[in-house]
């Protein structure tokens, strides 16, 4: 058997035992010894050792548990409630503002989060009581909460950007410019749909009760405690990024201290808080960077076997044009958007595709924009759909059934966005072209 079919071989099993329920991480690195001692011998060790060190000095990486601690202590201070209260506020005399302010909420605050699960979360058990109580349509709202949430993966300072970056060879600050120009459309494209669905049927989205709402000067001093402390945040971290004036590991520092300070200032961070950050922050990163040590150890294998130049050659030889190459690896990605999470999919297999897209002569910025939407996409798409469950979790009168009905109405929008950006490069590339030349 030559190397190259043992790699395929290696990369079916993983495939297998992934799908039985093992941990990626341990079966990775398990993968990785028993078919590359077989065939490189004593050499894999060898790649072991310096695939983790040369992972070790990635010092982007360090970012990772900056951002993710960051978005916890502001989650924890409670301004994602208050942001969503003065939408909610400012817009009541409108039809759907629930809708609209949820969507909202969720764009900025994914600025200061690159967290789903806890922006889905925190947003099922902020906004769908509020609107339960005013009557909003049940299948609507639950997708409207998790598309909302979903964002986070896509608009800076987006962990899987971070973790990205490397892979791609390219800066994470050109990521993050890119990811702009997607998420605000994406953002965009939500609030027209839920607009024209609430004025063809106005049932689905009543006006809030006149005994709720406010006085204008109340509703000012709702916006501004609610959006001026958290915007400065966000402004100082990502402006700092993509002004060229800090690193995004020094701007994460900068962020999590920012959000810690904002968190005493709203008397919100309590010790118990405090440690709940920490352990949901070492849970997440512990997570994320263990499988990037993991990925890169197997893929090391995997490209000195040279499956991944037989896979790339195999693909040139279907002799298809490079959008409709391009369309083929966006369908693949999202089909393993399915069974995997994110970090499997950056770290195993866009390195895998990668040295096809160099052929291709694909701008990686661009590229991984695409990447970027399609696996926000991949989180909404049944049956796995791992927002659902975050929102059944905190929503439990809502039934499954009505989630995922919910769901797939944004999934399509999603789809309608990834192929204007695959037809549309600038969408993405205008930001990074005015930033960075």
């Amino acid at each position: 058997m030559s190397n190259e079919v043992l790699g395929l071989l290696m990369l079916g099993t993983l495939l297998v035992v992934i799908f039985i329920g093992f941990p990626i991480a341990f079966t990775l690195i398990i993968l990785a010894i028993l078919f590359g001692y077989f065939s490189l011998g004593k050499m894999v060790f060898d790649l072991m050792v310096m695939q983790t060190f040369g992972l070790m000095q990635e010092e982007v990486l360090a970012a990772v548990p900056l951002f993710v601690f960051m978005g916890y202590v502001v989650e924890q201070a409670g301004l994602m409630e208050r942001l969503f209260m003065a939408f909610r506020h400012i817009m009541s005399g409108m039809k759907g503002s629930l809708f609209v302010g949820v969507i909202l909420t969720a764009a900025v605050f994914a600025m200061a989060t690159g967290i789903v699960g806890a922006a889905v979360t925190v947003l099922g058990i902020m906004a769908a009581p509020v609107m339960i109580r005013c009557g909003y349509n049940d299948q609507l709202s639950s997708g409207t909460i998790i598309a909302g949430g979903t964002l986070g993966i896509l608009i800076p300072p987006s962990i899987m950007l971070v973790v990205m970056g490397p892979v791609l060879g390219i800066s994470v600050a050109k990521l993050y410019a890119a990811a702009f120009g997607p998420g605000f459309l994406l953002t965009g494209l939500y609030i027209i749909y839920l607009l024209i669905r609430n004025f063809l049927n106005p049932e689905l989205g009543p006006v809030v009760p006149m005994d709720e709402r406010i006085s204008r000067t109340e509703k000012i001093k709702e916006f501004f405690f609610g959006m001026v402390p958290l915007g400065s945040l966000i402004f100082f971290t990502l402006g700092s990024i993509l002004a060229g004036l800090a690193t995004p590991t020094e701007a994460a520092a900068c962020g999590a201290c920012g959000g810690i300070l904002m968190a005493l200032a709203y008397r919100k961070l309590t010790l118990a808080k405090f440690k709940e950050a920490l352990i949901k922050t070492l849970s997440t990163s512990s997570m994320v960077l263990f499988l990037a040590v993991a990925a890169n150890i197997f893929g090391s294998v995997f490209a000195r076997l040279g499956s991944a130049t037989l896979i790339t050659n195999s693909l040139i030889a279907l002799d298809l044009s490079p959008f409709m190459m391009l369309l083929l690896l966006m369908v693949v990605i999202f089909i393993l958007g399915w069974p995997f999470e994110w970090p499997a999919i950056i770290l195993i297999f866009l390195p895998i595709f990668l040295p096809l897209i160099l052929t291709l002569k694909f701008n990686l910025i661009w590229f991984g924009a695409l990447i970027a939407v399609n696996l926000q996409t991949a989180f909404l798409s049944p049956p796995v759909a791992m927002s659902a469950y975050y929102l059944k979790a905190v929503v439990p009168q809502w039934e499954l059934k009505t989630i995922y009905k919910g769901v797939i109405e944004f999934m399509v929008i999603q789809l309608i966005a990834l192929f204007l950006l695959m037809m549309y490069p600038e969408i993405a590339l205008w930001l990074p072209g005015v930033l960075f030349g």
